[in-house]
C-alpha cells in the first residue's frame, strides 16, 4: 500500500502527529506536526480511526462543529470453540471440511439493543488500549482460525441520554469520550495492572458471583476474576445480564460458565460524529476539510471505512477536475 502510494506521486511520514490545523477564512491551508513542521495542503482529508481523542478534542477546542454519536459497549465473551461448532452444527464433531462455527446474536432488552460485534471463529482476544492505565479488549482470527476458543464483542446501545440519566459518572462531557475512558480505566484498574483483564464466568455474571475459578482464556497478557459490575455502568451490566440468558435459549450450549466474559469492548465505534455536507463531503464549517471514515462516524468497519474513503477520494478528484478544465 505504501509503495502504491510513492508510486503515484504521494509521500509517507513517520513520527509526524498532526497537533494542529492551519485555517484562514474558515478554510484549511494545511497542518502542523507537533515538530513545528506546517504541511501545506489544497484539500485536508480527516480519517484518523476511532480512537484518536486528541484529534477530537483539537476540534473541540477549536470550536470546530463536532457532535455525540451512538455507541456500544460491553464485553468480549469467549468460548470453546468446539462448543460453539456443536450449537451450529447441530453435531458432536465438526467435519474435517467445515471451517469453525461463527454465529451472530440480537436482542432487545428493555427497549435497548444487544448484538455480537466482530465474531471471531478460532479467534484471539487482543488487548487494544490507546493510552495508559486504561483496558480495552478486541478480537480477531488467524487466518487459519485454528485457535480452540471462539470470541466476540456482546455490546449494548449507548445513546447520550443514557449517560445523561443513568450513569454514575460526574464528568459527563457532550462527546461521551469520558464516559468511555472512566470505563476503561476502571478496567484497568480491576484488572490490577500489566494489562490484564478484569473478568468473570458468563452465568457467575449473571447471578452477580465473583468466579472462584477462570477458565483458560486467549487474552495473551493474562485475566483477574473481577465483579464486573464495578466496571461496567450498572445500566450496561443489567441489560448485559438479561441479554446472556435469552441467548443461551436462541443458540443451545451458549448460556454457561465454560464461558468467560473479559472486559471492556468500548471501541465498537466512535462516540463522535465530524459532521460534514452531504452533497460537498466537506465539514460544513470549514472549507476543504473532508472529515472521512470510523474515526468521522461515517464507517463501521474495515470494508465501509474504505469505501468511505474512496467516495471522499471521487468527489476531491472531480473537484480538482473542474478546477483544471476552468484553468
Amino acid at each position: 500500500m505504501r509503495d502504491q502510494i510513492i508510486n503515484c506521486g504521494g509521500q509517507v511520514l513517520f513520527d509526524q502527529k498532526v497537533v494542529d490545523f492551519i485555517i484562514h477564512n474558515n478554510t484549511i491551508t494545511g497542518v502542523k506536526t507537533q515538530m513545528g513542521v506546517v504541511i501545506d495542503a489544497d484539500q485536508v482529508i480527516l480519517a484518523t480511526g476511532h480512537s484518536a481523542r486528541d484529534i477530537f478534542y483539537l476540534l473541540h477546542e477549536k470550536n470546530i462543529l463536532i457532535e455525540a454519536k451512538p455507541f456500544a459497549l460491553g464485553v468480549r465473551a469467549e468460548h470453546p470453540q468446539e462448543l460453539i461448532d456443536k450449537a451450529q452444527y447441530k453435531c458432536n464433531t465438526r467435519g474435517e471440511f467445515l471451517p469453525p462455527a461463527s454465529y451472530s446474536l440480537v436482542q432487545q432488552v428493555s427497549n435497548t439493543g444487544v448484538f455480537s460485534f466482530c465474531m471471531c471463529p478460532g479467534g484471539i482476544i487482543a488487548p487494544a488500549a490507546t493510552a495508559p492505565n486504561e483496558i480495552v479488549v478486541n478480537g480477531w482470527s488467524p487466518s487459519k482460525r485454528n485457535n480452540p476458543y471462539a470470541n466476540s464483542g456482546i455490546v449494548v446501545q449507548v445513546q447520550l441520554e443514557d449517560v445523561i440519566k443513568r450513569s454514575i459518572s460526574k464528568n459527563i462531557d457532550p462527546l461521551l469520550l469520558h464516559f468511555q475512558q472512566e470505563v476503561e480505566q476502571r478496567a484497568f484498574a480491576a484488572g490490577g495492572g500489566l494489562l490484564k483483564a478484569p473478568a468473570q464466568r458468563m452465568v457467575d455474571f449473571c447471578n452477580n458471583k465473583v468466579s472462584a475459578t477462570l477458565p483458560k482464556c486467549s487474552y495473551l497478557p493474562g485475566i483477574t476474576s473481577s465483579d464486573l459490575s464495578s466496571v461496567l455502568p450498572p445500566f450496561i451490566h443489567h441489560v448485559l445480564q438479561k441479554a446472556f440468558i435469552e441467548f443461551g435459549k436462541k443458540m443451545k450450549g451458549y448460556y454457561t460458565n465454560e464461558a468467560v466474559l473479559v472486559a471492556t469492548e468500548s471501541r465498537t465505534s466512535s462516540p463522535v460524529r465530524i459532521p460534514r455536507d452531504a452533497e460537498t463531503l466537506q465539514h460544513p464549517q470549514i472549507k476543504n476539510l473532508y472529515p472521512c471514515g470510523e474515526g468521522a462516524g461515517y464507517a463501521g468497519g474495515i470494508v465501509s471505512a474504505a469505501m468511505d474513503g474512496e467516495r471522499v477520494a471521487m468527489m476531491i478528484a472531480s473537484k480538482m477536475g473542474d478546477t483544471l478544465k476552468g484553468l
